[in-house]
């Protein structure tokens, strides 16, 4: 029995033609914005749960849909939203935020911090909240985050705050912008760490 081959090998070089002509996405950006803690739990640090000792967990962050992207968003007006030229996340930054406060809380507080969503059962003391803002204000060339929290404890109580940091002074332009946010960031959860330490 003999198999001919003759049109896979006539449709390699069409494919191959063809792959110059047809773009599946944009040109990947040269690089990408994330949030680093600037405090971290030390190598080799843990924490066990046990009766006495404190369980926060860190539950997933809601965002508006601004920011359910990877873009910064810019506010052009009071009304006029765009987006920053050559600024794109890691990955959403809700997520990022919550890595980064359940970073720090566990270099500041001393507690036991889960910030999987499989762990929130165990929590004596849960955080959520909304990530209302992430992004850059054009007219004063400010990067501002802003966060509105939840605290809830094992008793039943529960407690609000709006947490905000601003950088004032940034150009617009994609790194100094992401600098800029991760410093307002890293203040914004500090705070809440402090915050997070008057639960019972």
């Amino acid at each position: 029995m003999t198999i001919s081959c003759r049109p896979v090998l006539l449709a390699l070089p069409l494919a191959l033609a063809l792959s110059g002509c047809i773009s599946l996405g944009g040109n990947p950006p040269e690089s990408l914005l994330t949030l680093s803690p600037e405090t971290r739990a030390p190598a080799g640090s843990g924490a066990a749960a046990e009766a006495q000792r404190k369980v926060i967990a860190v539950a997933a962050i809601d965002a508006p849909a601004k920011l359910d992207v990877l873009r910064v968003p810019v506010a052009v007006s009071a009304t006029e939203l765009a987006y920053l030229k050559d600024a794109f996340w890691v990955e959403k930054p809700a997520r990022l935020f919550r890595r980064l406060v359940g970073e720090t809380l566990r270099a500041e507080s001393g507690a036991l911090v889960l910030d999987g969503d499989e762990t929130a059962p165990l929590a004596s003391v849960t955080l959520r909240g909304t990530l209302i803002d992430m992004g850059y204000e054009a007219q004063g060339q400010t990067a501002v985050v802003r966060f509105d929290a939840v605290r809830s404890d094992g008793q039943g109580a529960i407690a609000t705050r709006r947490f905000e940091a601003r950088e004032t002074g940034v150009p617009a332009e994609a790194r100094a912008v992401g600098a800029a946010l991760n410093r307002a960031a890293n203040r914004v959860a500090e705070d809440i760490a402090v915050w997070m330490k008057e639960a019972r």
